[in-house]
C-alpha cells in the first residue's frame, strides 16, 4: 500500500515517537523530518519489514535509529545494522550513540583496521546496538565474541553497495544465524534484482517505501560535462579549483591515481587529503575529519567514499574519472546538495568514453549538458558530444572494486 505524506504538515511528533526520544531531536535541532523518515519510521515503530528506496543524504540513518531504539526499549534482544563500508559503520554508531543514550543503550561498532580487543572490549559490555562491516563481524562471530541469535532488529544498510562490494556471501552466511523471528529494515538507493532476492528470501510481507524513483539523482544538484583529452584533465581541474572556493570531493577510478592526482592538486597550491583502501583507518578518518573541519580544501576518494560520508557543506563534487559501474553516478554527486543545500558536480570524460557517459545519462534519465572552459585551448576539447562507440558496455557488478 503506497504511503503518502505531506511533508509541510509533518513534524517528528506526528510519528509515534516516544517522548524520551522526541527530547533527544529537539536537542540536536532535528525539527523537520525528511521524506524517507515521514514513511520509515512510523512503520519501524509498528515492527513492520521495511524496503526503503531513497537517493543518498536524505536522512536514512535517523529513518531506522529512531525506530529500533524504541523498539528495543520495548523487547528483547539486540539490534544489528551491517554496512559496507568502515566510515558509514563509524557514522551509525556515532548517530545510535546519540539517540540510545538517554535509554542506557550501550552500542559497539565492528569494523576491520581497527583493534579486535578494543571491539572484544565493548562486546563485553552486552551492547544493545551492533553496528559492523560483515566481514569483521563474521571474525568476531567465529571467535565467539558475539553470538546474534538474540538479535531482534536488523538493518542491512546500502544494501546495493554491499552486494556491488562483493559482500553477498558473508551477508547469506550472517543471515543463517540469525533469529527467524525478527524485524528486518532493508535500506538502498538503487533495487537491482539481488535486493528483491533478498527481500523474498529473508523478510516477512516487507512494505517498500520509494521517496525517489531508484536511481534518480539529488534534486539540488546541477551537474556539467566537460569532454577533455585525458592529457589536459589535470590542467582544467587546476581551473576549475581556482574557481570554487568552497569543498570539493574529487573522485579517481583508482587508488593508485588517487595518489597521483593528490599530489598534482598539492603541488598547485591546496590542501589536500587522500581516502581510499590503501590508507589506514586512522590515515582515513583523519582525511575525513580535516575535510569536515576545513582544514583539507580537496578530498581525493575512491568510490569507497561515494555514499554514506555525511559531510554537509561540499560545495563541488569532480568525477575526475567516470565510474566504472554507471550507478556510482549517482551516489557519488549525491555527496553534495545535502540537507537542502544547493550542490554542483563535474564530470571529465575523454573522447572514448561515449558509451559510459549514455550509461549514466540512461540512469538519471537526463542528458549531461556539455561545456568548454575558456582558459583551455580548444583543441583540449571535442567540438561536441562525440558519437556512440561500437564497444560492449561494462557488466553492473565488478568485485574487484572492494580493492580500491
Amino acid at each position: 500500500m503506497p504511503h503518502s505524506f505531506n511533508q509541510s504538515q509533518q513534524s517528528f511528533y506526528d510519528l509515534g515517537i516516544a517522548p524520551k526520544i522526541l527530547d533527544i531531536l529537539e536537542r540536536i535541532k532535528f525539527k523537520i523530518p525528511t521524506p524517507i523518515q515521514l514513511k520509515a519510521i512510523p512503520l519501524g515503530i509498528e515492527g513492520k519489514d521495511i524496503i526503503g528506496i531513497a537517493q543518498t543524504g536524505t536522512g536514512k540513518t535517523h529513518a531506522f535509529a529512531i525506530p529500533m531504539v524504541q523498539r528495543l526499549g520495548q523487547i528483547k534482544g539486540k539490534g544489528l545494522i551491517l554496512a559496507p563500508t568502515r566510515e558509514l559503520a563509524i557514522q551509525i554508531d556515532e548517530a545510535f550513540q546519540g539517540v540510545a543514550h538517554p535509554f542506557a543503550m550501550k552500542t559497539a561498532c565492528l569494523i576491520g583496521g581497527a583493534p579486535m580487543y578494543e571491539q572484544i572490549q565493548a562486546l563485553r559490555r552486552n551492547p544493545r546496538v551492533v553496528t559492523a562491516t560483515p566481514g569483521r563481524l563474521l571474525d568476531h562471530m567465529r571467535q565467539w565474541n558475539i553470538v546474534v541469535d538474540d538479535v531482534s532488529v536488523l538493518v542491512l544498510d546500502e544494501a546495493d553497495r554491499m552486494l556491488d562490494m562483493g559482500f553477498a556471501p558473508q551477508i547469506e552466511q550472517i543471515l543463517r544465524f540469525l533469529p527467524k523471528q525478527r524485524q528486518t529494515m532493508l535500506f538502498s538507493a538503487t533495487i537491482p534484482k539481488e535486493i528483491i532476492e533478498i527481500a523474498a528470501k529473508h523478510m516477512k510481507l516487507p512494505v517498500s517505501v520509494e521517496i525517489a524513483p531508484s536511481g534518480t539523482a539529488a534534486e539540488r544538484v546541477t551537474q556539467e560535462l566537460f569532454i577533455v583529452k585525458k592529457e589536459a584533465k589535470l590542467r582544467l581541474l587546476g581551473k576549475l579549483l581556482a574557481q570554487y572556493q568552497g569543498a570539493v570531493l574529487l573522485f579517481s577510478r583508482t587508488k593508485h591515481n588517487a595518489r597521483k592526482i593528490t599530489m598534482s592538486i598539492r603541488e598547485m597550491g591546496y590542501r589536500t587529503a587522500e581516502i581510499h583502501s590503501n590508507r589506514s583507518l586512522g590515515q582515513r578518518r583523519e582525511a575525513l575529519e580535516g575535510f569536515k573541519s576545513g582544514r583539507y580544501k580537496v578530498l581525493v576518494a575512491t568510490d569507497i567514499a561515494a555514499r554514506g560520508i555525511d559531510v554537509t557543506g561540499i560545495q563541488l563534487v569532480i568525477n575526475y574519472d567516470l565510474p566504472d559501474d554507471a550507478q556510482n553516478y549517482v551516489h557519488r554527486i549525491g555527496r553534495t546538495g545535502r540537507a537542502g543545500h544547493k550542490g554542483h558536480a563535474i564530470s571529465f570524460a575523454t573522447p572514448d568514453q561515449s558509451r559510459d557517459v549514455r550509461d549514466i545519462e540512461k540512469i538519471i534519465r537526463t542528458t549531461l549538458p556539455v561545456s568548454r572552459h575558456p582558459e583551455i585551448s580548444s583543441e583540449q576539447f571535442t567540438a561536441s558530444r562525440p558519437p556512440l562507440q561500437n564497444k560492449q558496455s561494462k557488466g553492473k557488478f565488478t568485485y574487484q572494486r572492494r580493492y580500491r
